[in-house]
């Protein structure tokens, strides 16, 4: 049975760790520490490393873990195939599909512009694994790609089973929740959700994940076309993209 735990990184990133008690797979492992007192504790042993895009939270810690397992079975990477990185990896693309026979998941790649241009997702018909395109109640920033590109990889991910589960890699809810209550302060689901992250976050528990379905009710950046979205976001025209363009650049400076 597959376990999914998000392991802490820096002041607020989550490494996730895919689990059945004997084998480990590891989502944009920023830091090779924590990854290894888990896999220490745990009695993991690692199989693969999925890489997302190259900033280097996500990746800095491939290294190390490399070479702390360099005696074990050999551990697979997979990164995005349109940006560089410094370490041997499988490169993948739009529609590439991955298995991981040792927790018995497959995934399918969606490329994902917009927080990078080379930024990729990893999903199946139960989990989505989307590193800093799509967060808890917001998304990613513009470091490279177009509003454009960015707008288009969110309605990828909006169009997704409701009932996916979203693991993305920074605890950004609560902050993104307040700014979303500035767009649709009366937005019934965004007030109880403000609720269940602060119960989650006086514990100390993370608010991940997060469902699709969640996402299209509470989160701006995929309710663009909502009428009081629209009024509050200060755009001077109504599309969809001209919104979400503003919507991104208030949450820049909030």
């Amino acid at each position: 049975m597959l376990s999914i735990i998000p392991i802490p990184a820096f002041d607020d990133n989550y490494i996730w760790l895919l689990h059945n008690k004997r084998y480990a797979v590891v989502i944009d492992p920023g830091d090779a520490r924590p990854v290894i007192e888990t896999l220490k504790k745990l009695n993991l042993s690692l199989s693969a490393i999925l890489i997302t895009h190259h900033h280097w939270d996500h990746i800095d810690g491939v290294s190390a873990l490399l070479a702390h397992q360099e005696a074990s079975p050999p551990i697979s990477v997979y990164a995005p195939q349109y940006e560089s990185f410094n370490f041997k990896h499988t490169p993948l693309a739009e529609g590439d599909e991955i298995s991981l026979p040792d927790i018995a998941q497959n995934f399918r790649v969606l490329w994902l512009p917009g927080h990078t241009l080379g930024h990729i997702a990893y999903v199946n018909d139960e989990y989505l694994f989307c590193g800093d395109t799509l967060f808890g109640a917001g998304c990613g920033r513009l470091f490279e790609g177009t509003p454009n590109q960015l707008l288009s990889s969110l309605n990828r991910l909006k169009s997704l089973n409701g009932d996916t589960k979203i693991f993305c890699t920074h605890e950004y809810t609560a902050k993104n929740i307040d700014f979303a209550l500035t767009l649709e302060p009366d937005n019934a689901n965004l007030i109880q959700r403000k609720m269940d992250v602060q119960t989650l976050r006086v514990q100390k528990l993370p608010s991940l994940p997060s469902t699709i379905k969640l996402e299209r009710e509470t989160n701006p950046f995929l309710r663009c076309g909502q009428a009081t979205i629209i009024k509050n976001s200060q755009s001077k025209n109504n599309d969809e993209l001209s919104v979400f363009t503003m919507l991104r650049t208030l949450r820049n400076h909030y």
